[in-house]
């Protein structure tokens, strides 16, 4: 189909999760949508994330009571619904009297457990900390609740996938430059970045979901007054595990910010995160050395096993694009969305202001929701009873079953990571394969060649980057000579 000679409904600008949510929502209610983004899908702050599907416990300090409780119902929903990237993680959270006294941690985690109904999840509890505990041998109390871990990037490009199934178009590494309004109709430029080659399409409506960029495009592109926005970094590091076992940890600190530590990826620890202003590019941002002082000092506080520099072998930062609150501290600025739709003066135009990766399926139903009036004949929601692409199994230990039946000849790792990243999608790439040859060339780490065919082409995979951290995270275990080694092999794919 020529993109140029379509008029689409909607054209949303941004493939981070809420663009391409919001891109899902659309076409499954029967609106012919075009997604542009101007890198790869998942390239900023959906993919550097502290890769949390949760409600929140400390917004509740800040008496973010009707977000955490939305945050905590959409959590059931995600864990049904993409059961391949999205599991249960208990939280063990040590209690230092000076900080919080237990009466407030008792009743913030009492809100935590009724605020929306639990299904999956455990209930919160007290517990006590022996010599056998990675803690500190003075830290003996804590409590005990459950949220969810998800592979963030991966969220998003599955409804990338689910979206362009309901037939949407998604272009990556396209960036939206000039928009006009004609007769009712946007009028968008939008420029190959791979190619410099610049093509105008039409749309009756304009998404903008871009982030961090998002007043970029108001106040650049089409030329609207812009909301405000507060950037707030955060940046993580990834360091050998600290603790054994598939619990989690969240540290308070004295400024009354809390860092996590979390099992990553079998042999790591992923620890993080903080709340700095930002000023600049988005594109720029990097973790400064403060920050990993800061993520050091405080994982040093609570835990035997000390930490240093050397430890570290991945760090990465991202930009959380926060509604302009009046909030004085940069962990205070609520983590709300706001939605608006602007007719005036120009074809209908939806902006997307904050959010959190938790409720990016409800604010895209709700984005689509103010189309109605622009497009009254569109289906109904869609998206809360509809498995994410791969997700549609029961649990994870049936279909790593499925797939040593079907394929016995795959490593027991393979199989673990082909499950908790691809799912039943697993089963399309491995279609016809019988013995480990067939999967050709090992790239390393156990990256064979079916599954980078398979990125490339159906997962819009274009670099080494995002092969080995946005659709899989085996960016730890590559050598540089096998990442280049991907980087040729991709090169040569595109000519």
């Amino acid at each position: 189909m020529d993109v140029t000679e379509t008029i689409y409904d909607a054209l949303v600008v941004g493939g981070g999760i809420n663009g391409v949510g919001i891109a899902n929502d659309a076409a499954g209610r029967g609106l012919n949508v075009l997604l542009c983004e101007m890198n790869d899908l998942a390239s900023a702050t959906s993919s550097a994330s502290s890769k949390l599907i949760h409600g929140g416990l400390r917004y509740l300090e800040y008496y973010e009571f009707g977000l955490v409780k939305k945050a905590l119902a959409e959590r059931e929903v995600l864990l049904k619904n993409a059961p391949h990237i999205i599991s249960p993680l208990v939280f063990r959270l040590p209690h230092q009297p000076h900080l919080r006294p237990a009466w407030m941690i008792r009743a913030g985690l009492f809100l935590y457990d009724n605020l929306s109904k639990r299904i999956t999840l455990p209930k919160s509890r007290a517990i006590k900390f022996d010599q056998q505990s990675p803690l500190k041998s003075d830290i003996k109390k804590g409590f005990e609740y459950a949220d969810a871990w998800v592979d963030d990037a991966r969220l998003t490009v599955l409804n990338a996938l689910s979206a362009k199934a309901q037939g949407a178009t998604i272009l990556t590494r396209t960036q939206l430059v000039a928009a006009e309004s004609i007769d009712g109709v946007w009028h968008l430029s939008l420029l190959n970045k791979a190619t410099g080659d610049t093509i105008t399409v039409r749309s009756k409506s304009l998404i903008n979901a871009a982030g961090p960029w998002v007043e970029n495009i108001t106040g650049n592109v089409v030329k609207e007054h812009t909301h405000g926005l507060r950037l707030v970094k955060g940046s993580h590091i990834v360091v050998p595990r600290i603790h054994e076992g598939e619990h989690a940890y969240i540290l308070q600190n004295e400024d009354q910010r809390i860092v996590f530590v979390l099992p990553f990826e079998q042999d790591y620890s992923l620890v993080g995160t903080t709340d700095v202003d930002y000023q600049g590019d988005p594109q720029d941002v990097a973790i400064e050395s403060a920050e990993i002082d800061y993520i050091i000092g405080i994982t040093n506080h609570y835990f035997k096993r000390q930490i240093s520099r050397d430890d570290i072998v991945h760090t990465f930062s991202g930009i959380r694009p926060l509604l302009h609150d009046e909030a004085e501290d940069a962990k205070a600025v609520t983590r709300d969305y706001t939605i608006e739709l602007i007719t005036e003066g120009h074809a209908p135009l939806v902006n997307i202001y904050g959010g959190k990766i938790t409720t990016y399926r409800t604010l895209a139903e709700a984005a689509v929701d103010k189309l109605t009036q622009v497009f009254p004949h569109m289906k109904p929601a869609w998206t809360k009873q509809a498995a994410l692409p791969g997700g549609d199994f029961t649990d994870r230990a049936s279909l790593a079953a499925t797939l040593r039946g079907g394929f016995g000849w795959l490593a027991e790792t393979l199989i673990a990571r082909y499950v908790r990243t691809y799912g039943t999608i697993a089963l399309h790439f491995l279609k016809g394969c019988e013995c480990l040859h067939d999967l050709g060339e090992d790239f390393g780490a156990g990256l064979y060649q079916k599954e980078l065919d398979y990125l490339a082409e159906q997962e819009w995979a274009k670099s080494v980057d995002d092969v080995i951290w946005r659709r899989t995270k085996l960016g730890l275990l590559l050598s540089e000579t096998q990442q280049q080694n991907i980087s040729q092999y991709l090169a040569a794919r595109s000519q």
